[in-house]
């Protein structure tokens, strides 16, 4: 295996851990919006792939957090990894 899949492994557990004891107080944003009382005028969005971090249909929350933070390292991967050989170009031979 080469040492980035070893690092994607890494960031799939930290991930799949560290989510289970994320906060469930307002992000940053969302409390700057309470404390200067704008937060009432905020509009729904239309659409959420996981709202408030959470998968539809998973009746457990500690489940539903965990795969959260995995899916979305996963993710952020696949669309590092996808724009890096998009990148690339075809010019370049893989090692």
């Amino acid at each position: 295996m080469k040492w980035w899949h070893y690092s994607v492994i890494i960031c799939v557990i930290i991930a799949g851990f560290v989510s289970l004891f994320a906060s469930g107080s307002p992000d940053g944003l969302e409390r700057v919006a309470e404390d200067r009382g704008f937060a009432e005028e905020a509009e729904e969005s239309n659409f959420e792939v996981m709202p408030d971090y959470v998968i539809p249909g998973i009746g457990s929350d500690i489940l539903s957090a965990s795969l959260a933070g995995v899916i979305g390292v996963l993710a952020m991967f696949l669309l590092a990894y996808g724009l890096g050989k998009l990148l690339r170009g075809n010019n370049e031979q893989s090692p």
